[in-house]
């Protein structure tokens, strides 16, 4: 029998144990500490012991791990000896549940993936269909356009959570509080949009499903007026602070090596001064006609990914307006292929109320058409038919590389749909970033990651 520590009383244990084989004893003691000043006790008792590691379970609930994450640490005093990532808290099925949806509703379940930059899990997945189609030289300009301006200022909106969260998990409460509102005047324009803030379903197959609203084009002036005097209040607060860049310089350290060795992408893999970006190096949706850099830092280390990230954002920010000019000289052009096919359910228009119902399609398919609500009806209830085939088309998120596996049986519904998130790829370099380092940098490791557990279990 082996001994408990609980509250600091010693009691006998069973000697089985639950993540032991079959038939082997516990080898090792397990300390309780469910509730206040038990942590004492745990050190006095382990210290009487001579226990050489302490093994503690971070998680899966825990305000430092972007989500549902489980860390099992094994430290010595304050240094991380061993650090395993458990995952799959958060899986919802979400691939398997698109086999029995139609490709369109598909995109109400990629855009719930990496919940904070949602429109990049759409783009990925429709983009495949596209390929799958043969349509992709056929996409309206204005609808491009439409999907550049709300994926630069859906990576600004995730790059503003990834330091904000970062800022407050190390006390800087001001960053938080500067990024989650820069955020929510993002998504008020989103929501103009789209009728929603988050998990948008914007884009489809073909485009997107609905226009910009008339004032569109005057939000987003307002908008990036907004986004212009108040970003640079973010680096004025962190790049030379020595608090700031001391619990960031030399912490969860990975050279250019590591990284390609580990299918690291994104900030991670530009913080090492390598300039991998997607947009310039496999352009889409016309990024090879926008005028913008590619931000690399020298670093290889928490340090370096908060600046790539934050120059990231004005870089966005410049494709933004470009964006805007283009969709101000664009008014009025179509936003989806011209095939009655693809059109679903049809040409929506989002009205003040902030609902997709288009009064005079309501008023065409259960007034004055039976054929149009035949139509209608079909392309909801069954779909459209995608070639059989398979294709994988990568974009360049916030957070690196990812990518969407569509395989079509030539039917109205995915064979298999699978994700390649980046966040899945990043955690597995967990060991590697904070083993060796302090306990207290571990939260600094995971948030220079930037993972989003939605993305990473699916």
């Amino acid at each position: 029998m082996s001994e408990t520590t609980v509250k600091g009383e010693k009691v006998e244990a069973s000697p089985a144990d639950f993540y032991a084989a079959p038939g082997k004893e516990r080898e090792y003691t397990s300390y309780d500490a469910s509730g206040p000043g038990d942590f004492d006790d745990i050190a006095a008792a382990q210290a009487e012991r001579s226990d050489e590691t302490l093994v503690i379970n971070m998680g899966p609930q825990h305000p430092s791990t972007h989500g549902v994450l489980r860390l099992m640490v094994e430290c010595e005093g304050e240094t991380v000896l061993s650090i395993r990532p458990g995952i799959g808290f958060l899986h919802t099925g979400i691939e398997k549940n698109m086999e029995y949806k139609t490709f369109t509703q598909g995109t109400a379940f990629v855009t719930r993936m990496d919940y904070v930059a949602p429109i990049f899990n759409e783009a990925a997945y429709v983009f495949s269909i596209e390929r799958l189609l043969g349509i992709e030289d056929k996409i309206p300009q204005r609808a491009q356009e439409i999907r550049v301006l709300f994926m630069e200022l859906c990576r600004i909106a995730s790059h503003l959570v990834a330091m904000a969260t970062g800022g407050l998990e190390i006390g800087a409460l001001t960053v938080y509080m500067n990024g989650f509102r820069e955020r929510e005047v993002i998504l008020d324009f989103f929501e103009a949009t789209t009728g929603v803030r988050m998990n948008h379903e914007y884009f489809r197959p073909g485009g997107v499903s609905n226009d910009l609203p008339e004032n569109a084009i005057t939000q987003l002036h307002d908008l990036i007026a907004w986004l212009e005097e108040k970003l640079p209040e973010i680096p004025m607060f962190c790049d030379a602070n020595p608090i700031f860049r001391g619990r960031m310089c030399d912490v969860a350290y990975m050279d250019l090596t590591a990284c390609f060795a580990l299918g690291m992408t994104g900030p991670v893999l530009r913080s090492t001064g390598y300039p991998w970006d997607l947009r310039k190096s496999q352009p889409y949706c016309g990024y090879e006609t926008y005028d913008f850099d590619v931000i690399t830092w020298d670093s290889s280390d928490a340090y370096g990914r908060y600046r790539v990230r934050m120059a990231e954002m004005f870089e966005s920010l410049k494709i933004v307006k470009q964006a805007a000019d283009r969709l101000e000289a664009s008014i009025g052009q179509p936003v989806m292929v011209d095939d009655p096919a693809l059109k679903w359910p049809s040409k929506l228009v989002v009205g003040p109320d902030g609902q997709g119902n288009s009064h005079e399609h309501i008023k065409h398919i259960m007034g004055e058409s039976m054929e149009s609500l035949i139509q209608h009806f079909k392309m909801v209830s069954s779909g459209f038919k995608v070639p059989a085939g398979q294709a994988y088309v990568p974009v360049e998120s916030p957070k690196g590389e990812i990518g969407c596996h569509v395989v079509s049986d030539g039917g109205t519904h995915p064979y298999r749909v699978h994700m390649r998130d980046p966040g899945f790829a990043h955690l597995q370099a967990t060991p590697l970033l904070c083993e060796g380092g302090m306990l207290a940098d571990i939260v600094v490791a995971i948030g220079s990651l930037d993972p989003v557990l939605g993305g990473v279990d699916r």
